[in-house]
């Protein structure tokens, strides 16, 4: 089993930032304070806690170029009870993400 960690406060400002988008009120969506990192963090997708296996969508998708001019797809999920399950990260190479993204460099595009 991987072992938790601290979610890190740029993570929570992606995540409140990411929900604000949807206008949805990140109060109403309490983030776990331990994460679980994926791939130990190379990405820095990180698992919020929900059950993998009750995965029930995608809440939003967003884009974000890293700083090595590598596009990166990120995408907050859902758990089927309606809470957070995942921050994604799939950096179109598979290489290590270099630079977390901050609000400002998020690309918005025909979110989910």
């Amino acid at each position: 089993m991987r072992e938790k960690r601290i979610i890190r406060q740029n993570e929570k400002d992606l995540i409140d930032f990411l929900l604000n988008q949807l206008n949805l009120n990140p109060e109403e969506f309490p983030v776990d304070e331990y994460v679980d990192e994926y791939e130990d963090g190379k990405m820095g997708s990180i698992s919020l806690g929900g059950d993998v296996s009750a995965y029930a969508g995608d809440l939003i998708q967003v884009e974000y170029v890293d700083s090595d001019e590598t596009p990166v797809v990120i995408t907050l999920t859902k758990d089927d009870k309606g809470h957070l399950l995942d921050l994604d990260f799939w950096k179109v190479d598979f290489t290590k993400l270099l630079e977390y993204p901050t609000p400002d460099k998020i690309i918005l595009r025909g979110n989910v």
